[in-house]
């Protein structure tokens, strides 16, 4: 598993790299071979061409980031949201009579203590996730339970919303960090627009005559590294928010 994830980061870096260093050789050979069979070709406007796919190119990676972004801050958002409303539906059971009280104190323990392993082990996301699934539903249950005996309305609905408010974090947060991803197309359309803009700047160097490899390296890690940070913030299992809050939490409830 470890191994199987070092490849699959070492590709988010690589692959983009590659993306970006071919296509900056390819053109750069392709502009010396044109530039010796046309002589004048240094005249026609290859640096406005240049010009215009960077500014397109630099607006797309904008748009992209700006998506994963804005992803990264809903989950944590609704990562502190959560843990606030576990904490308060932890401190107002305790306002329900037994044996309501310990046992739905016993199953958010539980719930919370699922959490804090999941982040060791990523890979117990499904069971995790069937077991959330289960002690939610046993909450609910409870809670609907509570109708039949004399606890004061108010207290049932104060104890009601904030179970409910649980619950909708939970899938909230299920479909953020899960089924809300940035749109594969986006990606094939960011890598195609990234391909041929350095195509052209590669083709600009050739027709110019200059060009260094290593400028051309230092251009490929730097739009490497912007790519790869847009694909780790749009990947949960990468982009891993801080669970000090969730820890702090553990500590309180036991």
């Amino acid at each position: 598993m470890k191994i199987r994830f070092a490849l699959r980061l070492a590709g988010m870096i690589i692959i983009p790299f590659l993306l970006v260093l071919a296509p900056m050789l390819i053109g750069q050979r392709y502009g010396i071979i044109q530039s010796e069979i046309v002589p004048d070709l240094q005249r026609l406007p290859v640096g406005s061409v240049t010009g215009a796919s960077f500014a397109l190119l630099a607006f797309l990676l904008a748009f992209t980031f700006q998506i994963a972004a804005n992803r990264f801050e809903a989950r944590k958002k609704l990562f502190l949201d959560e843990v606030t409303n576990i904490r308060t539906t932890y401190l107002r059971a305790e306002l329900l009579p037994e044996p309501f009280l310990t046992e739905i104190r016993k199953l958010i323990v539980e719930y919370v203590n699922l959490r804090v392993e999941l982040h060791s082990d990523i890979s117990q996301i499904g069971y995790a996730m069937t077991r959330s699934g289960q002690i939610l539903e046993s909450l609910w249950k409870k809670t609907t339970q509570l109708t039949k005996t004399d606890l004061s309305p108010a207290i049932f609905s104060l104890f009601a919303s904030s179970l409910n408010n649980v619950i909708d974090n939970y899938n909230h947060r299920i479909t953020w960090t899960i089924q809300y991803r940035i749109p594969p197309m986006i990606f094939w359309v960011l890598f195609f627009v990234t391909f041929f803009c350095m195509l052209v700047i590669g083709y600009q160097f050739g027709v110019s005559g200059k060009g260094d490899f290593w400028v051309f390296i230092l251009l490929a890690l730097i739009f490497a590294t912007v790519i790869f940070l847009i694909l780790v913030l749009d990947n949960p299992r990468l982009s891993r928010l801080n669970q000090k809050p969730l820890l702090t939490l553990q500590r309180q409830i036991k």
